[in-house]
């Protein structure tokens, strides 16, 4: 679970604008860090079934968020695809 301090640090890094927490990049930036975080705890503890399954989750919602960045604005898509180091 991502602390109060990683989280508004990760919300800043993606924002578009001051007051923005919602948009679809944070969502992505904020679902990577978590998706790391819990990828590193199943590498410790394999049997943990029900993190995996919350893990699988978070990628699946975070693969719609980018399906839906890349069919909005494709140019945003790519500059945090870039940014995230994520397979395109």
């Amino acid at each position: 679970m991502l602390s109060k301090r990683k989280k508004q640090f990760a919300i800043k890094e993606y924002q578009k604008h001051k007051t923005d927490t919602g948009s679809a990049e944070v969502q992505v930036g904020l679902l990577t860090k978590r998706i790391k975080e819990l990828a590193d705890h199943l590498k410790k503890h394999p049997k943990d079934h029900h993190s995996r399954r919350g893990l699988l989750i978070m990628v699946g919602k975070r693969r719609k968020f980018l399906q839906y960045l890349r069919r909005e604005n494709e140019k945003v898509y790519d500059k945090l695809a870039k940014k995230l180091k994520l397979e395109v």
